[in-house]
């Protein structure tokens, strides 16, 4: 029994980007294609099979920089959402490059909110996995400011729960701007207890 749904819902490419393997800024440069491997979109600084470890994971791992399983090889928003950050930061529109976006895709409602471990596949025969929400953070803030001047400061506050997903390839293939890809979700129901685990109990 499959224990992935096949949903009716589809994404479809509006923009891809790569940060380069070079440098310390995390805008992306934006490409009509990416190939995609087991380690994560070729020649991008996120990829690779393993990574260390960051703030985001202190919990389990206090000591930053130990080796870990690489599950944030990608990273996935949507035109919808970042549509809504923009007008929020008081832009007309914000592009992706800003971010450090992997891919940008458009059509799947509350993009930001599917659930973990879905997938998304493509007719190139790609899919990825989706790991979680991706939490804003200061450095794209950084590079809106850079480009916008004073619209920085308010993305962390616009970009929740808008900020796309982390991703990570689970079979290779390429997909380019244009390319449609269908959403799959775990068939497993919500845990009874998440809003007490939040909250500590």
């Amino acid at each position: 029994m499959p224990a992935l749904i096949e949903t009716s819902f589809t994404g479809q490419i509006t923009w891809l980007g790569q940060v380069p393997e070079e440098g310390e800024s995390i805008r992306a440069q934006a490409v009509s294609e990416l190939e995609l491997d087991f380690t994560g979109p070729v020649g991008e600084r996120h990829g690779g099979l393993t990574r260390p470890s960051c703030s985001r994971v202190l919990n389990q791992y206090p000591k930053r920089g130990t080796e870990i399983r690489n599950v944030r090889q990608l990273s996935v928003l949507s035109a919808e959402e970042i549509s809504l950050i923009a007008r929020e930061v008081g832009l007309d529109e914000l592009d992706p490059q800003l971010l450090g976006a992997s891919m940008v895709l458009s059509g799947i409602p509350d993009f930001t909110k599917v659930p973990p471990s879905s997938r998304l596949q493509f007719a190139s025969g790609a899919v990825l996995t989706i790991d979680m929400e991706n939490l804003p953070c200061h450095l794209p803030a950084r590079e809106i400011d850079s480009d916008h001047p004073g619209h920085g400061k308010p993305f962390k506050a616009a970009a929740r729960q808008r900020r796309g997903v982390t991703a990570w390839v689970e079979h290779p293939g390429s997909v380019a701007i244009g390319d449609s890809c269908t959403l799959y979700i775990p068939g497993q129901p919500v845990w009874p207890h998440l809003d007490a685990a939040r909250k500590g109990g």
